[in-house]
């Protein structure tokens, strides 16, 4: 049996499906450690891995609160170079400190976010092999592809090649220059070659990406060891939630929950319980730990408000999610064959959202337009289209078929076992 590390942002919709992954990964014998700054201790515990702190003296207890809630108050390009920049001070930390504490530990397998791309440097440096997961919408750099930060269709005419290009170039001037200065400061130190692209720092043995295929954009140049494995989700592995059961009334019920992030918006809350006024529906809003139901006025419609909800139980009694589109809500709405209308705010988001737009699996308001007349419009279309519906049951075969945590823990083990490239059938 092996020792895993785990390498991942502190968010909590990463560190959900890494967990998960680390969880099916120890049921099956191997050892599981999670590296990461103090805060993500108490959800790494209660999914049952064992944890080892990064950067305590820079990154003290209480540090991802107060950072999550300035983000929360943020929207578009602002939240984003808001998370580029605390990303890029994590990635400094590990860079230095992980290598002693991974070699201490005794890990011999990294499995590496994408969105922490620093590690697989980390792992070159220790001559260990190591695992990309893909925990958020697929980074791979493919110019026909818009940038993930972008709510743009997919379009690879000559006209959409060039909008990409020009999208592409703040992300490149911003942050992969800093990154990218900053990883090969320790490669030079470390007597690795220096990267130049993007697409380098990703594993050459094994790329997981929850993403169905079928929810992605055409893609051409991904390499022959990737694989699109559908979405980890585990119940066993997420911390409970209590909810009021007794408070459903058997109407078609409308979810709606704007993440753990960007959701101190609380506007948006107030928009949706009142585009939801006369429908046949019942509504029901998780505030995801933006702000106690108790300190908030009560929403018109008098839906079912709660701090935090039992997500994946609620999903399956529902009719119609209405979401930030983050990747991990999307895709848990399609794997119960549930539709939505999207409202992207920051990030990673609005291309989660020009997917659910590409598939036809709901509707997309950008959240600067978001207006009462045109959130009920969006819900009412949903909820009464056919196509909607056909389409998310669509996904969520595709999503049954991609086979999920269990193959994404067997493509590991795989790697594991021969120490080489795990090559998708498909593209051999």
């Amino acid at each position: 049996m092996s020792h895993f590390g785990i390498i991942c942002p502190a968010a909590s919709s990463h560190l959900n499906l890494m967990t998960n992954l680390g969880y099916e990964l120890k049921q099956r014998g191997h050892r599981v450690t999670v590296l990461g700054i103090e805060d993500a201790q108490p959800k790494v515990l209660a999914a049952g891995l064992e944890f080892q702190v990064i950067g305590k003296s820079d990154f003290p207890k209480g540090s991802t609160k107060d950072s999550f809630t300035r983000l929360g108050n943020l929207s578009g390009f602002k939240a984003f170079t808001y998370t580029m920049n605390r990303m890029l001070n994590i990635a400094k930390i590990l860079l230095r400190d992980a290598p002693e504490v991974i070699k201490a530990a005794g890990i011999e397998v990294l499995l590496v976010d994408q969105a922490s791309p620093e590690g697989g440097t980390i792992a070159e440096y220790l001559d260990i092999p190591f695992v990309t997961v893909c925990a958020a919408v697929i980074l791979n750099r493919e110019i026909s592809i818009p940038p993930f930060f972008k709510s743009w269709n997919y379009d690879p005419s000559w006209w959409g090649l060039l909008r990409n290009r020009v999208g592409y170039a703040p992300l490149d001037l911003i942050v992969i220059q800093s990154l990218k200065t900053v990883v090969n400061e320790y490669r030079k130190q470390w007597n690795l070659s220096p990267y130049n692209k993007p697409n380098q720092n990703y594993s050459q043995l094994a790329q997981l990406s929850q993403q169905p295929a079928e929810f992605e954009f055409p893609r051409r140049k991904l390499p022959s060891c990737f694989h699109f494995t559908g979405p980890y989700s585990n119940p066993a592995s997420r911390e409970a939630a209590p909810f009021p059961y007794e408070k459903l009334t058997g109407q078609p019920l409308i979810y709606a929950s704007m993440g753990t992030l960007q959701n101190r918006l609380l506007w948006i809350f107030k928009m949706i319980a009142e585009a939801c006024v006369g429908l046949d529906a019942q509504l029901v809003i998780t505030l995801g730990g933006a702000a106690s139901p108790e300190s908030l006025p009560e929403f018109p419609g008098n839906p079912i408000v709660v701090g935090y909800a039992p997500q994946l139980e609620l999903l399956k009694k529902a009719t119609l999610t209405i979401t930030h589109s983050g990747m991990n809500t999307t895709l848990e709405s399609l794997s119960n064959g549930v539709p939505m209308v999207a409202i992207p705010i920051a990030n990673d988001q609005p291309g989660v959202a020009a997917r659910i737009a590409w598939t036809g699996t709901g509707e997309v308001i950008p959240v600067g337009k978001v207006r009462v007349e045109k959130l009920q419009k969006a819900i009412k279309r949903v909820l009464t289209e056919d196509s909607y519906k056909k389409n998310a049951l669509r996904l969520q075969e595709a999503i049954r078929r991609a086979g999920g945590v269990s193959r994404a823990a067997d493509i590991i083990e795989q790697v594991v076992a021969t120490g080489k490239p795990v090559l998708n059938s498909k593209k051999q």
